[in-house]
Parts: C-alpha cells; sequence; structure tokens
C-alpha cells in the first residue's frame, strides 16, 4: 500500500511539473479592440497571428508575432490603410498592449481587453 501511495504521489507532482508546458500563451484568446469590434491572436506556424473577427475588416489578418510571456514583436497592419509597422504587444493580466511604430521613432499605441 506504501508503494502505491509513493508511486501516486510521484505521478501527481510529475503531471503538474508538466502542467505548465501544456498551458496556452498568455496572447492567444479574444480581444476587444480600442475601437470595440473583436481580434482573436491564435497560434499559427510558430508565431502568432492577429485576424479581425467583426466589423467592416473582419476576416482580415492584421497582424504577426512572435515571443512568449508577457513580450512579443512583430508586424502589426492598419487594416484602414494596409500600411505595415514594425510592432510590439505585452500582455498584462486582461490587458493587451499594442504597439506599432515607422522607423521606431513615430509610434501609436493601443490597448485592447480580453473577452
Amino acid at each position: 500500500m506504501k508503494i502505491l501511495s509513493r508511486l501516486s504521489a510521484a505521478a501527481l507532482g510529475a503531471a503538474l511539473f508538466a502542467l505548465p508546458a501544456f498551458a496556452a500563451e498568455p496572447i492567444v484568446g479574444n480581444w476587444k479592440t480600442a475601437n470595440g469590434e473583436t481580434a482573436a491572436i491564435e497560434s499559427c506556424g510558430g508565431s502568432f497571428c492577429i485576424t479581425v473577427k467583426t466589423g467592416k475588416h473582419a476576416g482580415k489578418k492584421i497582424g504577426t508575432l512572435s515571443g512568449s510571456g508577457e513580450s512579443y514583436t512583430g508586424e502589426v497592419t492598419d487594416p484602414n490603410n494596409d500600411k505595415t509597422y514594425s510592432g510590439s504587444a505585452a500582455v498584462t493580466g486582461s490587458q493587451l498592449k499594442l504597439k506599432g511604430c515607422v522607423l521606431k521613432v513615430l509610434c501609436k499605441s493601443q490597448t485592447w481587453s480580453r473577452l
């Protein structure tokens, strides 16, 4: 009985240790954009793709980011003019701060909320 108890404890410990490897990245999910539309961020080919889900640009891919944890970098596209900018994103709790820059000096930021 003691052996079974130890094996169970070891299996539980191994399962808890492996759990973070299966957790989704914090950036993955549905987000309410600054203009009130919904955008989805999903894993795609080793990166994360941003796709508009509602509004006049629904279905349009507007970004690709790489990274993990709380910090991501890549490209973001303004769906209104189709211009692509060097971008970054940071996740803090239920907020996502996106930043797009031209020549790393002229930047605009938006904060999205997790849905």
